[in-house]
């Protein structure tokens, strides 16, 4: 079956398209549909891959993901944001059936970030997926929702009632929203914020691949269309596939070394930890910290006694040297640590990451830190009392399991072999 899978060119949302095509690429014709940065890194891979944009799109997209400032529930921050996102969905919609006019595939697995996707597949009747790295933003009928600064589940009827309030406040936000940009919503193929049936319209209705672990999120009922098939990573220990080479860290034999890492985006927030890094590096001279930049493509790497900001860390291939990580609650180095059962302190910035941290907190998979003032405490607890991630080896087994089972790939053949 001809297969194209779509996302933006975040690692967070690439990246898990990038692996799912290297899995199914030995059975399917695949293909990676992204902007030019996206398609670059696919074609670095050996994956075919088309640019659906131009270079321009590139940096729209990097404006609209990485703002000069945190925008959590801000609504002027958010209503900017979505417009232009609005913008670029148009563009993205035009190339999509421009590409589709001659040759359609099988099926299209689209990021969730990228909804205009499914409907335009929807509309020339190809069957399409959603694929979601971050489980907790869909809504359901019960337990809490996302975005609101990481609920944790409730405890008794005053909790449950302020769940009720916290999702009816979501979806009527979403609804204000979408009624204020009606003409463009319609326009790009959603009509309607929600089916008939209450699901979301933005995501299939046929199949949405939840790249996650079931027992690490907190108890819902999950919408029917819903399937977990774990998150998509790269083979640990080795170079990532679709990133270039780069200097190895430098590790000091004998000593404590502590990752750091606010992924590629949060510019906003990185010079600011970096100052307070070199800080607590003085205050900790027997643990060596490294700082990630999360910049795949420049090559800086500084070094100050124990300290190093480096231009980027690849996961896969170094974080199990690491004594512990300092994070940002991204899906991407969320799940990176569980498959090497590396210890984590969580520092949420921005959008669904207060949700992760408060997933991991309560796993006990990860230290949740609310004030970046205690971070120095904190690392020093975590690296003295290795009993507080007590999760880490049976979430880390259960993600094995997950992934050897191998649901994707198994989902996807029974849609060939039923002609859908």
């Amino acid at each position: 079956m001809r297969i194209d899978l779509i996302a933006p060119p975040y690692s967070g949302h690439l990246h898990p398209i990038l692996a799912m095509a290297l899995e199914l690429a030995p059975t399917h014709r695949v293909r990676v549909l992204s902007t030019p940065a996206g398609a670059a890194e696919a074609a670095a891979c050996g994956l075919p891959a088309r640019a659906l944009l131009d270079a321009d799109a590139d940096r729209e997209l990097r404006r609209i993901s990485d703002p000069r400032h945190a925008v959590g529930s801000h609504p002027v921050h958010m209503l900017r944001q979505l417009r232009a996102a609005l913008a670029v969905m148009a563009r993205l919609r035009d190339a999509l059936e421009a590409t589709y006019a001659h040759a359609r595939p099988g099926l299209v697995i689209a990021d969730f970030t990228v909804p205009v996707a499914g409907a335009v597949a929807s509309r020339l009747g190809v069957p399409w997926w959603t694929s979601l790295p971050s489980p907790c933003v869909i809504e359901t009928p019960d337990g809490p929702p996302a975005y609101l600064g990481g609920l944790r589940p409730a405890d008794g009827p005053l909790s449950h009632a302020r769940d009720a309030a916290a999702r009816a406040l979501v979806r009527a936000f979403k609804r204000t929203l979408h009624r204020s940009h009606r003409a463009r919503m319609r326009a790009l193929g959603f009509p309607a914020l929600y089916r008939a049936d209450g699901s979301e319209a933005a995501y299939s209705p046929q199949r949405i691949l939840a790249l996650g672990l079931p027992s690490l999120e907190f108890p819902r009922r999950w919408p029917d269309a819903v399937r977990f098939v774990g998150p998509r990573l790269p083979p640990a220990g080795r170079r990532t596939p679709w990133l270039p080479e780069r200097p190895a860290p430098r590790f000091r034999a004998g000593r404590r070394h502590v990752l750091v890492t606010l992924g590629t985006h949060l510019g906003w927030a990185k010079d600011a930890l970096d100052r307070r890094l070199r800080d607590l590096a003085t205050a900790m001279p027997d643990v060596e910290i490294h700082f990630s930049d999360g910049d795949a493509q420049a090559q800086h790497h500084g070094q100050a006694g124990n300290y190093q900001r480096l231009a980027y860390v690849d996961y896969a291939q170094w974080l199990g040297r690491y004594d512990l990580v300092v994070h940002h609650g991204g899906a991407g180095i969320m799940y990176q640590c569980i498959a090497t059962a590396r210890p984590a302190i969580v520092m949420p910035q921005d959008y669904d990451q207060f949700d992760h941290a408060a997933r991991l907190d309560a796993a006990g998979a990860a230290i949740r830190l609310r004030r970046a003032d205690g971070l120095g405490e904190a690392i020093r607890d975590a690296l003295d009392a290795p009993d507080r991630f007590r999760a880490l080896p049976a979430l880390q087994a259960e993600l094995q399991r997950l992934l050897a089972a191998n649901p994707l790939a198994g989902m996807v053949d029974a849609a060939f072999a039923r002609g859908e």
